[in-house]
This record gives structure tokens, sequence and C-alpha cells, in this order.
């Protein structure tokens, strides 16, 4: 099995990578931490013209998918550069409808692609968490209940959350869009799509924390010495490199098999989900540890990236859930 990304796909992550780096992310995640949607949904255009969301519509529905290899690219480097929004709640909402059909998927899907439309997406389970991500910004919060989908009229109070611009709110009421036994298998796949992209969101922000720490400790000196230099410091810098390197290609492999509809892409999944969502959480840490008491300021903007790195450990698929999936 090929893990290795071919030029094309290359070349999509440096444009995502320089047009994010000029668009002044730190900004975008804080106006949306405030509620104020406006420079994040202007992003979320220019992410749209590149194709990103358009990977997860099937190309009948006017998207370029389903690809998701191409979509863990995507969202390696949203997650590199800390964008803000329901990112992997809009593709997996995508995935849903593209799976379902029918009139909902027509009315849609065409928008999602388009970046017309964000939307968010809440499949209630046991054991599940009954909020959806930025119902307050999105145009659609769809929420899966057994064999239904409903489009919520409405949503609850947004909740506190580690990550402040993860805005969470209960959806609430709506009219029935879709109803039957088909729902379930499209709303396991939508959640395996949401999976990975959060997976691959992870791996790029632990990436990040990792770069700039680095950057930080041959900078930084103590005893007339860069910090970077001390024994201690190599070694948790190495451990971290090493846990995301070891996550890449299961986020790699995972992508393929959904690209495949191979029948154990979720336990795939799973585990490129665990790998990614925990070295990201490692690196949040070793970030916090090796910038000291800097690290803990909110005005240091890398406290975006560290504050991201839990709230992703933990969405679509806690570590334990994971592991469960994966043993099962």
């Amino acid at each position: 099995m090929r893990f290795l990304l071919d030029d094309e796909q290359r070349e999509f992550a440096r444009s995502l990578d320089g047009m994010l780096g000029s668009a002044g992310t730190p900004g975008v995640v804080r106006s949306w931490a405030s509620g104020d949607p406006g420079p994040g949904r202007a992003l979320w255009a220019r992410l749209a013209k590149a194709g990103v969301f358009a990977l997860a519509v099937p190309e009948e529905h006017e998207g370029l998918g389903p690809l998701p290899v191409e979509l863990a690219v995507a969202f390696g480097e949203l997650g590199r550069h800390a964008v803000p929004g329901p990112l992997a709640e809009t593709a997996a909402a995508g995935a849903l409808l593209g799976r379902l059909g029918g009139d909902a998927a027509r009315a849609w899907l065409p928008r999602l692609a388009s970046g017309e439309a964000v939307a968010s997406l809440c499949i209630l389970s046991p054991g599940g968490s009954p909020y959806a991500l930025d119902a307050d910004a999105a145009d659609a919060v769809f929420v899966v209940a057994g064999d239904t989908v409903r489009l919520a009229e409405s949503h609850g109070p947004v909740q506190p959350s580690a990550d402040p611009a993860r805005r969470l709110a209960r959806p609430l009421g709506g009219a029935v869009l879709l109803e039957g036994p088909e729902v379930a298998a499209a709303a396991a796949h939508a959640a395996d799509v949401a999976a990975l992209a959060t997976a691959a969101q992870a791996l790029g922000l632990g990436h990040t924390l990792l770069e700039r720490t680095v950057a930080y400790v041959r900078r930084r000196t103590q005893f007339g010495v860069a910090v970077g230099s001390f024994q201690a410091v190599k070694h948790r810098l190495a451990d971290t490199l090493v846990a995301l390197e070891f996550a890449q290609p299961l986020v790699h492999a995972a992508a393929l098999a959904l690209a495949a509809d191979d029948p154990a892409a979720g336990r795939e999944v799973a585990a490129a989900k665990v790998a990614a969502g925990e070295a990201a959480h490692a690196s949040a840490r070793t970030a916090l540890q090796l910038h000291g008491a800097l690290g803990y300021t909110g005005e240091l903007d890398l406290s975006l990236w560290i504050r991201k790195a839990r709230p992703l450990r933990d969405a679509w698929g806690t570590p334990a859930a994971c592991r469960a999936r994966v043993l099962a």
C-alpha cells in the first residue's frame, strides 16, 4: 500500500499552506471565539474556492469527491493553521447526504461544496455528545437519531469549551429530512469521515506546535546557552516528533481505506484518530512546558493551537472509544 502523496497532492498542500499563512488566522480564531464569524466566513469562502469542501461532495452534486486522501491532506493544513469552524462537520454532512441522496442532497450539497453554506452535524448515540459544533454560526445543523435525519430549527445556549473557538450548543427541534434503515449506515460513514478529518487536523496542529517550540528553544537561553541544547529538552522534542511521524502513515492508511470503501475502514480510522489525537496532545504539552510561563498566556498566539489539541483529540471518538473499536 502506498502512503506517499503524489506531486499533485503535495502541491495542493503547499498552495493551502501559502494561502493560510497569509490569512492572519490568529485574528480569525479570536473573532470566531468572540462570536463574530465574519472573518471566519470570509476565510471559509477562500477555502471553498480552493476546493476544500467539494472534496467530500460527490461529483453529481457539483463536488469533486468523494476524495478522502485529498480531504486528509487539506485538513492537515487547516489544523496546521488552526482554522476555526465546523470544518470536519461540514465534510461529514456532505458525506452523509451524499450517501443518502434525495431532495436534501440536491438542496444542500452544491451549497456545501461551493462554500455558500456552513453545516454542522450531530449524531446522537449512547455515550455520545448531544452538542453540535458552532451551531450558532452554521447555516444548517443536521441531527441524526437512529434512522432519522432532521434539520434543527434552533439551538440552545453556547457552552464553554477548553478551546474558546469551539462553540458547542444543543440543537433543538426541526423537521425530518430523511428517514429509513439506510440512515444508520450513512451516519456511520459520515462519522468516519469526521474522525478522519479531525485526525488530520490534529496531526497538522501537532506539527505546528512542535515546529514553533523547536524555534523557541533555539532562541531562548539559560546559563548562556540555548535551552534547546539541553539533553532533556532534546529527548522531549524527539519523543514528540516520533509520535507525530508514527501517526502520519496511519492517517494516510485510513484515508486510503475510506477511498476503497474497505469494510475495515472504520478500524483504520479509529487507529489513526487515537494516534494523531494523542500525538497532538503530547505536542501541546511539550509546547506548554518548554515555553515556560509564557505558554500559559492568552496573548501568545501559540496558545490558540495549544488549546485546540485536547478538544481535537476527543472529538469524533475519544482515545478510549477508538482503542475499543480497534480491538473489537
